[in-house]
């Protein structure tokens, strides 16, 4: 017999909600605009208005739990933090103890890049490892950490904040207030910072397009345009650096990459593991793997969510 769990994603613009059944299939889905809610009490509700739904029209009478992976989402007190960046609510958002109240099942809350390295854990390609790191590429860089099996959340639940390891002191103002971060050269916007500048530098004078996009530098890496690989073999010498140092301290059986950038392929996975292998401590060269999530890209955030429950 078929378990059920909800699986949450919140994003600064959408709540995407999936009722995920035990073997990975998202047999119902939904969202709701996250930025139309002004309080913390109506868009709890909303959310619990829509997984009723969706039960309803799936005709599922029981669930297993429910799973939530969000911005700045606190495993410790299963909620929101306040004053989170990409949300319009600024105060905190107890929905663990809201959702667990209304349907009468265990809640599992978390940020959305430990979310996803649970997701992978359960459903990709990292069943049956216990040492791994999920690196989630997009508009920033999230980490999400396993160590015996377990998720690393540190004495306050923040834990996992590699896009936020400095690999070039006093390099690119970070949103966090540092210079440097790996995240301003590895995101997304972070792409697009490197090849503007190998632009300038190859053709000096010449205009950047005002509408850059990553999705626009991966494909002109993959055709073999000079300026593009050059950005992001910058990506790769920096997000190489930055992963051979995590490495150090938990020594990972594989390092998973997922997000927008990855859809570069080789372009980037080449040069990162050049990089990599080349900063590695001598102990672990050659022992650890980096590879692509094998979760689907519109399918992994739900998962992910869902996946906190199942565990």
């Amino acid at each position: 017999m078929n378990t059920y769990t909800i699986g949450i994603d919140i994003g600064g613009t959408n709540t995407d909600i999936g009722i995920v059944r035990d073997d990975g299939l998202i047999v119902g889905r939904s969202s709701i605009p996250t930025d139309r809610y002004n309080t913390a009490e109506t868009y709890m509700e909303a959310i619990a208005t829509l997984i009723q739904q969706l039960l309803s029209e799936n005709n599922i009478a029981q669930l297993q739990g429910i799973g939530i992976g969000a911005p700045n989402g606190n495993p410790h007190t299963v909620s929101i933090e306040a004053n989170t960046a990409n949300l319009r609510i600024k105060t905190a958002i107890p929905l663990g103890y809201f959702l667990g109240a209304r349907f009468g099942v265990p809640v599992q809350l978390d940020n959305d890049a430990n979310a996803a390295a649970v997701g992978e854990m359960v459903y990709g390609g990292a069943k049956g490892m216990r040492h791994f790191i999920m690196l989630t590429l997009g508009t920033g860089v999230g980490s999400g950490i396993v160590v015996d099996g377990r998720l690393l959340h540190g004495a306050h639940g923040m834990a996992g904040e590699l896009g936020h390891a400095i690999v070039v002191p006093g390099g690119r103002p970070c949103s966090c207030g540092r210079q440097g971060c790996v995240e301003m050269y590895a995101s997304a916007r972070g792409i697009c910072q490197n090849y503007r500048e190998a632009l300038l530098k190859k053709h000096p004078g010449q205009t950047v397009p005002e509408d850059l996009t990553c999705k626009f530098v991966g494909e002109s890496a993959l055709q073999g345009d000079p300026v593009a690989v050059e950005a992001y073999d910058t990506t790769a010498r920096w997000l190489g650096l930055a992963l051979a140092n995590a490495a150090a301290f938990s020594e990972p059986e594989a390092i998973f990459l997922m997000g927008g950038p990855t859809r570069a392929g080789e372009a980037l996975m080449g040069p990162l593991r050049r990089y990599f292998e080349e900063n590695l401590l001598f102990l672990y060269k050659g022992k650890i793997k980096i590879l692509l999530s094998q979760l689907v890209q519109n399918d992994v955030a739900i998962l992910g969510a869902a996946a906190l429950a199942h565990r």
